[in-house]
This record gives C-alpha cells, structure tokens and sequence, in this order.
C-alpha cells in the first residue's frame, strides 16, 4: 500500500511540473521585448537663417548695427532666441514613476507566497520556487508594458516640443526679415 501511495505522489508530483512548465512557457512566450519598438530621435534644431541684402549701399558696420537690432526685435516678437541653447522640454523633464522591475520583484514575492500556500505541506519550497518564477514572469510583463507606455508619452512630448520650437522659429524668421525689409534689405 505504501508503494502505491509513493507511486501515485510521484505521478502526482510529476504531472504538476509537468503544468508548470507548461504554464511557464506560455508565459515566456507572452512576454514583450523592447527592442521592436523603433527608436525615436531628437529633431534638428530649426532654421533661422535669412538672407539679406544691401539695397541702398549700406556699410559693413551699419549691416551688423541692423542684424544685430533686428535679431533682438525678432527674438521679443516670437519668443524665439536662436542663440539660446534651446534645450528641449523632454530633456528637462525627468518622469517619476516606480522604479523599473517593481511589478516583477512583487510578482515574484506574491507568487511565492501563492505557490508555497497552495502545495502541500512536503512540497512547499518547490511551490514557492514555482510561484516565485511565474509571478516574475507575470510582473516582468507589468514593466515591459509600464516602460512602453512611459516611451511613448515622451516621445509624444517631444514631438510636441519640435513642432511648438519650429513654429517659434517660422515666426522668428518672419520677424527678423520684415524688419531688415523695413530697414532698406532684400531678404530671402
């Protein structure tokens, strides 16, 4: 009888491994990576060049003299100063939330204290091991998807930020030559 009884906890035993490894695999095959995910790069600074041309024989130093006050009447005008280092707002900006791998070392601890709860007495370890395992799986999962969510609102500002910096520029542009216009320049 007791042989039987040994026989039937080790088919038992085996059977359960059996399902974890299968749940394990389902899981593994689940998880996302981030390297599908095109990488997103800062936008060049934009143009503020203008071209201006003498119309009336103007002097060297009266071509600064004008460059330099239309330059700072543009720069209040459009709010724009492309002298400035212009530092984007996403680079500023430091996004606070949990630390990477928060849902994983919880995932991991909640599953161990599941699995050690749900095997028997004699198998507890090998049940905390198990949920341990399958709950890092699980949470590691919660990260991957907290970290691309995080990417892409960044990514959405700094879009954001680019389009705002290079509709201030268009404006910084459009001032500066229609003051060196009104001081006797051809501007292109």
């Amino acid at each position: 009888m007791l042989e039987h009884m040994s026989a039937s906890l080790r088919l038992r035993r085996g059977l359960q491994r059996i399902a974890a490894c299968a749940v394990l695999a389902t899981l593994t095959a689940c998880a996302t990576t981030q390297y599908d995910q095109p990488v997103a790069y800062a936008a060049p600074p934009p143009n503020t060049t203008v071209y201006a041309y003498p119309m009336h024989g103007q002097s060297s130093e009266r071509q600064s003299r004008d460059r330099y006050e239309c330059s700072v009447w543009a720069v209040h005008q459009s709010g724009f100063d492309p002298s400035a280092p212009n530092v984007p707002v996403y680079d500023r900006v430091a996004v606070q939330g949990p630390p990477p791998g928060t849902d994983t070392a919880l995932g991991a601890i909640a599953g161990a204290v599941i699995g050690a709860a749900l095997s028997d007495r004699w198998d507890r370890g090998s049940g905390a091991v198990f949920g341990a395992l399958t709950g890092a799986m699980i949470g590691s999962a919660g990260d991957a998807a907290n970290a691309q969510a995080n990417d892409q609102a960044m990514g959405a500002a700094a879009q954001a930020q680019d389009r705002s910096m290079a509709r201030q520029a268009m404006d910084y542009r459009r001032a500066l030559g229609a003051c060196l216009q009104a001081r006797g320049y051809s501007v292109r």
